[in-house]
């Protein structure tokens, strides 16, 4: 039995992100709906699939924009051959490209993972084949990578020649960056300065040093002590070059050690222009007027904890929403440490949704009724703020005709 009755329709924003290894973020929005419809007649929803620029973001745009995906078979990080998708826009005009999809960690076994060896060559090819569609604008979502590489294997794809002190082609991976002598530029693909990039970072990691690419993130990708050194003196070299050959500084540049250093690799050779992913988004979907006449606004993503302060989707949906004057609750998988920093940028109140510790494997199974479950405790509380009001206006109408 349904626990809210409101004599007005109450209008219900729900813009999440996708709960990793377990919802997309349309399938996350549909669960946020039925938990809430379980317990609360008289509301109706909006729902706007979000992404902050990594996994997602290619649904996300296409979805809004009523553009379609395309399908290519290309190289992965270990050079075997993947099946990996693109958008495109309604309009045809721009190209959105995750880079995991071509070359991500998920794509490698544990025991594959190794970024002296592995490649950005298949974000490259995704790339010259949007190129080849003519379109005007590129994103590139750069979360998720398998690579150390510099953005070394994307270009070369592009027709950019990486040599040697002898003028030969250096092998790929990030373990020969400290031989480069030379970048030849003069084989990239025409169309590439006709286009306008945009790279998606939500980090402003350096591309060298403590913070930067090979020291900050090379382990999770496989990198012993060892090799992080060796990983590090090559994108050394690889700026060092990059500053005589191209007069382009990436070495401390914020956002330029994303994703194995692709980010200053963008940066770089095709002059991609770094924004917040999260805006980047927000912007394609239009989600500033989709929120418009909203009573309440619910986000969430996988994980919320306090690096979620730092691009991820719930900030920029509260962002938007506190403009509008929305108030906005967030339902995450699960939370972590310095959760609470997200009542700063305008997210009221956060519930879990995780109701024990599964592992991870089980999650695809049981996180769905989880997160169907935490909203329609949500709305139960929603119900009885509702009736709570309903009960106030009663007694004052009482008042106001004399009833004691």
């Amino acid at each position: 039995m349904r626990e809210g009755r409101m004599k007005r329709t109450v209008l219900i924003g729900i813009a999440p992100d996708s709960f990793k290894g377990s919802l997309t973020a349309r399938e996350a929005a549909d669960c946020i709906e039925r938990g809430l419809k379980s317990v609360l007649s008289n509301i109706s929803v909006r729902k706007i699939p979000m992404a902050d620029g990594g996994e997602g973001t290619v649904y996300a745009i296409v979805e809004a924009t009523g553009g379609r995906l395309v399908w290519k078979t290309v190289r992965g990080p270990r050079r075997q051959r993947v099946r990996a998708a693109y958008g495109i826009t309604g309009d045809g005009r721009r190209a959105i490209i995750e880079m995991a999809a071509a070359s991500g960690l998920a794509l490698l076994k544990p025991r594959e993972r190794n970024p002296m060896v592995t490649t950005t060559f298949g974000t490259g090819e995704l790339i010259r084949d949007a190129l080849e569609r003519n379109v005007t604008r590129i994103l590139v979502g750069i979360g998720g990578s398998a690579t150390n590489d510099g953005g070394v294997g994307m270009a070369r794809a592009l027709g950019i020649r990486f040599l040697d002190n002898a003028g030969r082609p250096l092998p790929e991976g990030g373990g020969t960056l400290r031989k480069l002598a030379k970048i030849d530029m003069s084989g990239l693909h025409p169309r590439a300065a006709e286009v306008v990039f945009e790279v998606a970072c939500d980090v402003d990691n350096p591309l060298v040093g403590p913070r930067g690419a090979a020291q900050v993130f090379g382990p999770q990708k496989g990198a012993t002590p060892a090799m992080v050194r060796e990983l590090d003196a090559g994108l050394r070299r690889l700026a060092s070059v990059t500053r005589r050959d191209l007069g382009v500084d990436i070495a401390d540049t914020p956002g330029s050690g994303a994703a194995g250093g692709l980010g200053g690799g963008l940066m770089a050779f095709l002059r991609a222009k770094p924004r917040s992913g999260v805006d980047i988004v927000s912007e394609s979907v239009d989600l500033a007027h989709k929120l418009k006449g909203c009573h309440l606004v619910i986000t969430g993503e996988g994980r919320m904890d306090g690096q979620t302060v730092f691009g991820k989707t719930p900030v920029g949906v509260a962002r938007v929403a506190r403009k509008l004057g929305i108030p906005v609750i967030a339902i995450p998988g699960s939370v972590g440490r310095d959760v609470g920093s997200v009542h700063g940028i305008g997210i009221e109140a956060y519930v879990s949704a995780l109701q024990e510790t599964i592992p991870e494997e089980d999650l695809a199974a049981r996180g769905p009724a989880m997160l169907e479950d935490c909203a329609a405790q949500v709305g139960r509380l929603l119900a009885l703020r509702f009736r709570g009001r309903s009960a106030l206006r009663r007694r004052e109408q009482q008042r106001e005709a004399g009833i004691p």
